[in-house]
């Protein structure tokens, strides 16, 4: 097997393991629907009782329409923020705010798993926040990308109750055109993503480093001649943290609307998509990988829509 097909179906493997973990994360969060019988009006009333742990229930009744407008705008804010803050040069400010967010999708993604053990909430948090510090601050490989798998399901259980189909759909479209803009005419994309990795020493994504062919020769010779090779690049294979993210919130609502079976539909369209950009990509470029997302989430709605 070729190097690269290796560390691109490495990838794959995880995106496809992050979106079915958030499927299950999603099924332990979905809300119950309580009827009560109103005095007042003398009519029974039906009503949305949500389990998010750590006080991250929705409001009781959501707007679905400007829940997507508060969304856009918040995703506007924090990258704005974090431009600023780069020029700022304020790494101990923003892997603060790395450590809260990852510590928080740890816990609420753990306490779906923990959910019939006693004080499942405590326990989550205790585990999630030495796992945050390894990664954000111990910076391991191993444990970056496994906590990974656990940060995207957690964070989009919170904004699942935010959005109806519709919602969604809006949703996707406006990121992935974002996303062709941040890459293919800004560039602020990479910026951030080389300023995560060389400056703050961390990355919002899956993150997987390797060596070219030329150069594992390279050092094959070394080890065997019992010296340091020199002068050694190293790849990097990355898949950034929104891509992750929202086919999970697209499947959870999917899974909240039509019911299990068309929401495990989602899952697969996006990795089908995401091994297509792959496989249409070249070595050492940027890509925007939403558009396709979008477009593969896109078709398997379609479909679940056909069956649901």
């Amino acid at each position: 097997m070729k190097h690269g097909i290796k560390i691109t179906l490495i990838l794959l493997g995880m995106f496809l393991l992050a979106q079915f973990i958030g499927l299950y994360v999603s099924y332990a969060y979905q809300p119950a629907q309580i009827i009560t019988y109103n005095e007042t009006t003398q009519a029974y009333e039906n009503h949305t009782q949500y389990n998010l742990p750590y006080g991250l229930n929705p409001p009781e009744e959501v707007d679905e329409t400007m829940s997507v407008f508060s969304i856009v705008i918040a995703l506007v804010l924090a990258v704005l923020i974090m431009l600023g803050l780069m020029k700022l040069k304020a790494e101990t400010f923003l892997r603060g705010w790395f450590f809260i967010v990852v510590s928080l999708g740890i816990a609420v993604a753990l306490n779906a798993f923990l959910s019939p053990v006693k004080a499942a909430t405590i326990i989550a948090i205790l585990i999630a926040v030495p796992l945050a510090y390894l990664k954000i601050f111990k910076r391991n490989l191993w444990v970056h990308n496994i906590t990974e798998l656990l940060i995207y399901p957690g964070i989009a259980t919170i904004f699942i109750p935010l959005l109806n189909l519709w919602g969604i759909i809006i949703l996707l479209i406006i990121i992935s055109l974002y996303d062709m803009y941040a890459v293919w005419h800004a560039g602020f994309m990479q910026k951030m993503a080389k300023y995560q990795i060389e400056k703050l020493r961390i990355f919002s994504g899956f993150f997987i480093p390797y060596v070219g062919k030329k150069n594992r020769i390279l050092i094959q010779k070394a080890r065997t001649q019992g010296k340091h090779a020199k002068k050694v690049s190293i790849h990097i294979a990355i898949l950034g943290g929104g891509d992750v993210v929202f086919p999970i919130i697209l499947a959870g609502v999917v899974l909240s609307t039509w019911g299990l079976i068309p929401a495990l539909i989602i899952p697969i369209g996006a990795a089908l998509a995401l091994a297509s950009l792959f496989l249409m990509s070249q070595k050492g470029k940027f890509y925007p990988a939403m558009p396709f997302i979008t477009i593969g989430c896109f078709i398997a709605l379609g479909i679940a829509y056909l069956i649901h």
